[in-house]
């Protein structure tokens, strides 16, 4: 048999941990659900020495932290329905932006809707679906949702000429640190988005009914439109470049994606990068990482916001709380600047949970503490939905299938763009992720069918985790390794997803 790690089920790994004992049976909680975009694990709660990220950290010192955590696919639209539904993109079949998965494969539940349904008010601000096509242009309102969701409405500017060069013109750049003051309405989108999600809580006080409200953060998500300010936390000359810069050797031409996204913006259009391997300077790679960790902190920031008013309008005793994101996102490790791809670092995300109880009477529910519950098992976030539930005091809508190899570690397709269309995916990406490795296999895709061909191999990526924790030395050809390549082929003729 495989020497492999396997998933029971999400919310019973959480179970079988200390920090929430009896948390069935305790009434049903409020639940605050928190994603931020394009966030990786750079926060001092994963142990990261540069993010200064002292609110989710705070969360963290309270809660139970998952420090892996892997998305199903680090595509927003598709991780998020995926996660939202507690179905793998396979059974979704959303890889792309283009389709609303109640039309295009199912009218299945999600994770609001299901609260919904046992009488909680259900509220979204911000990105929490994918909005447009994915979400049927309403964010899945009204299945999803008790009131129409909330989109901050100076996000329309996000992708217009709004950051000021060095010309003192206004350009659609990569690097975009601006003047809050001097942007339309003196304001950001997650500004707005904390502000709306306050109200909504202000509004919650003298209810008793439960509320379920997801708020979602557009940072760090590209372009880093953020407070200025920000950047004062990172000088650039504190700022390092990732340790492995260069593209992994022998990684398969269908594994590398060009950043086009990236180079399409006016500021880096300006270096002159040749096409597709070529290297961001690296006086530019700096300022990249600094702005990204600098809007890390502005999202942590808001973070903290809405911590602040729950402790201040009475509700953090009986909300939890859930902070995640939708995937990664590179930061020159591999040569990559962008999500789009199977590594860790583009599928590894935060996921924290803090269910309230246990607190000594007059004591702050989020005070600081150094030390943290930790769990180094590796879960997926198609669990999120039956966890939230259980730990909500819900019933589980439905009994987690039987783990095989078939729904272990895998987090799915990746192709070479950054605006993939379902038409286009001839190929596609399968990662298993376990203790030791991670095994990925490029597979013939039929897009009218969706059907995969295991047979049809195009390519293989094979990291060993205690001798290569970067994933930058590709072993698949490799003889001493053919053992597990071995193993890995005898697994059942049929897609590695139910």
């Amino acid at each position: 048999k495989m020497d492999i790690f396997v998933l029971r089920c999400f919310f019973l790994l959480v179970l079988h941990t200390s920090a929430y004992p009896a948390a069935a049976g305790r009434g049903r909680k409020n639940v605050l659900f928190i994603m931020a975009d394009d966030l990786r694990t750079s926060l001092g709660c994963y142990g990261d020495p540069v993010a200064k990220s002292p609110n989710i950290d705070q969360l963290a010192s309270r809660g139970q932290v998952f420090l892996n955590a892997f998305a199903q696919q680090a595509v927003c639209g598709p991780s998020r329905v995926s996660m939202l539904t507690s179905r793998r993109p396979d059974t979704t079949r959303l890889y792309d932006f283009n389709s609303y998965w109640r039309v295009h494969s199912g009218n299945y539940t999600t994770l609001p809707q299901y609260f919904k349904s046992q009488g909680y008010l259900t509220m979204s601000v911000g990105k929490v679906f994918h909005p447009g096509i994915a979400s049927n242009n309403t964010d899945d309102y009204p299945y999803s949702w008790s009131i129409p969701a909330y989109h901050p409405p100076s996000f329309t500017y996000e992708k217009k000429k709004m950051c000021k060069g060095k010309d003192g013109k206004l350009h659609v750049n990569l690097l975009c640190a601006v003047n809050v003051s001097e942007q339309p309405g003196g304001t950001l989108p997650d500004l707005e988005s904390t502000e709306e999600a306050v109200r909504l809580l202000k509004s919650r006080v003298n209810d008793d009914d439960p509320f379920f409200l997801a708020v979602g953060f557009h940072k760090p998500h590209i372009p880093f439109r953020i407070p200025q300010e920000y950047l004062t936390l990172y000088p650039l000359d504190q700022m390092t470049l990732a340790p492995d810069p260069d593209v992994p050797e022998r990684l398969p031409t269908v594994a590398y994606n060009p950043w086009t996204d990236i180079r399409k913006r006016e500021d880096v259009q300006k270096l002159n990068i040749s096409f597709p391997y070529g290297s961001i300077p690296k006086d530019f790679q700096l300022r990249i990482r600094q702005h990204y960790y600098a809007a890390v902190s502005y999202m942590d920031a808001q973070v903290g916001r809405l911590l602040s008013a729950l402790e201040e309008l009475g509700l953090a005793d009986n909300t939890m709380v859930v902070f995640t994101s939708d995937h990664g996102w590179s930061l020159g490790e591999h040569g990559e600047w962008a999500k789009y791809s199977n590594f860790d670092v583009a599928t590894r995300v935060p996921l924290i949970f803090s269910v309230p109880g246990g607190n000594e009477a007059g004591t702050s529910t989020f005070p600081f503490i150094d030390v943290l519950r930790e769990s180094v098992r590796v879960v997926e976030l198609v669990d999120v939905f039956p966890t939230v539930s259980y730990l909500a005091g819900l019933e589980v809508p439905v009994q987690c299938p039987d783990i095989s190899f078939q729904v272990s570690g895998y987090e799915p397709p990746v192709y070479n763009s950054d605006l993939p269309d379902l038409k286009d995916i001839k190929i596609m990406g399968y990662s298993l992720r376990t203790w030791d490795y991670r095994y990925t296999l490029w597979l013939g895709f039929n897009p009218k069918t969706f059907q995969v061909n295991v047979s049809d191999v195009h390519a293989g990526e094979l990291y060993m985790s205690a001798d290569d924790p970067g994933q930058d030395k590709n072993i698949f050809s490799n003889s001493d390794y053919s053992e597990i390549m071995r193993k890995t082929a005898s697994l059942p003729q049929v897609s590695w997803v139910l």
